[in-house]
């Protein structure tokens, strides 16, 4: 008889994840059964199932949880600290979405309870000790992207947009699953646990440095680094403002919370071996994504730039291979995301009120016409620019200063 005792034991590390999950089917059968159902009777379960998700993650954080699943999750406060991160964000866009629901004619049920599961796919990344959990937990998140994205089916630009988005995120996930074989290969196992003592005894091996080239890949597509972006701008442009905010926040601590822990966790013990191309692609990453903001017209392209910019800022955290990188990389992760909700929700709010907010020069005269929203996007701009003393300088200046600690600027 096969033992699953070792693979429940301390199941409540999966809590916060599966409340989550469980909310998102909720929504579904709510929206399918009981008619005329509203949207903000929807949006609020939703945000009742988030909550409950937050208070499980605080209970945890305060019982001090360790492993569980026969040490595949992983409870600590890493895990919960990006489980309320997400859990957080997701909260907002809820919040942002109602009224774009009700503009768009979306229907709500299914949109909410989309989300929902892919924010559950995100908590189970954040709190993986496995890469088969990670590439489980980035398909549940990435599937349910794909179709938010195309929410607004009759516009060609978000249709076109959800199948780019599409077509190149299962091509990165080929390289990522091939990345995992290769570890697999070289260490026998998938326990992130069990791959950083293979890398302490051996050292980088070559199947190690083909499986984490590959990888390498897969997270560079999911938080846009260079030169693994393209797809970027035209996604962040096609898809509905809410996916879009939610996608720039949600989709991009994700995968830095698990590309961490794949850095952090597991190959720690060989950092001399990667931090080097990291290090490259991090600059190569801000310079493009700076320069190529600023040359653009369409705001959410403009943005979209700004996010890929905003990704070699947060790698900058894991070149370091510190204590002080990793601290840093939290902290900004928590700017970047008030950063970006802050200026799609305006974007949300104008268009609420019926004023144009696609391109730049729609913006002129906004401080006249609405001057709390106008003072509002200004001020989460000057963030995003890292113009002192907002956070985003703050953040900017505790990563680089980490770098400046372990040699690299």
């Amino acid at each position: 008889m096969i033992d699953v005792g070792p693979f429940v034991a301390h199941w409540e590390v999966a809590l916060p994840g599966l409340l989550i999950a469980v909310t998102a089917m909720i929504i579904m059968v709510a929206d399918v059964l009981v008619a005329g159902v509203e949207r903000d009777a929807l949006a609020g379960l939703a945000l009742v199932g988030l909550a409950t998700a937050a208070g499980a993650a605080l209970w945890l954080w305060a019982q001090g949880a360790g492993g569980g699943f026969g040490e595949t999750l992983r409870g600590d406060r890493y895990a919960l600290f990006f489980t309320l991160l997400l859990v957080g964000a997701t909260a907002l866009t809820v919040l942002l979405s109602v009224d774009f629901l009700r503009l768009h004619a979306l229907p709500a049920g299914e949109y909410f309870a989309l989300m929902l599961l892919s924010t559950s796919g995100m908590v189970f990344m954040a709190a993986a000790n496995d890469l088969i959990v990670i590439f489980l937990a980035l398909e549940i998140m990435s599937v349910a992207v794909y179709v938010l994205v195309g929410m607004l089916r009759r516009e060609v630009r978000s249709n076109e947009a959800s199948l780019k988005y599409f077509l190149l995120g299962a091509f990165a996930t080929g390289f990522l699953l091939y990345g995992i074989a290769f570890f697999y290969g070289a260490t026998g196992s998938t326990r992130l646990d069990v791959v950083a003592r293979v890398a302490a005894r051996d050292g980088l091996t070559p199947f190690m440095v083909l499986g984490l080239a590959l990888l390498l890949v897969g997270f560079g597509f999911k938080v846009a680094l260079i030169p693994f972006h393209v797809w970027t701008p035209d996604v962040y442009e096609g898809a509905p403002t809410a996916v879009t905010a939610f996608m720039a926040v949600g989709v991009k601590a994700a995968a830095f919370a698990a590309f961490a822990r794949v850095l952090l966790d597991a190959l720690l013990p060989v950092a001399a071996g990667w931090t080097g191309v990291l290090w490259v692609l991090a600059a190569l990453t801000m310079t493009v994504g700076n320069v190529s903001a600023v040359t653009q017209r369409s705001v959410k392209r403009m943005l979209a730039y700004s996010s890929i910019a905003h990704a070699g800022y947060a790698l900058v955290g894991l070149v370091t291979a510190s204590k002080a990188g990793g601290a840093a990389l939290l902290y900004y992760l928590v700017v970047y995301a008030v950063m970006n909700l802050g200026a799609f929700a305006v974007l949300i709010a104008l268009g609420r009120r019926g004023e144009p907010n696609e391109m730049l020069q729609d913006f002129a005269g906004v401080g006249f016409r609405h001057p709390v929203l106008g003072l509002t996007m200004a001020v989460f701009m000057l963030s995003l620019a890292g113009i002192p003393p907002t956070a985003g300088f703050t953040g900017k200046f505790y990563l680089f200063s980490a770098a400046v600690d372990a040699g690299y600027v």
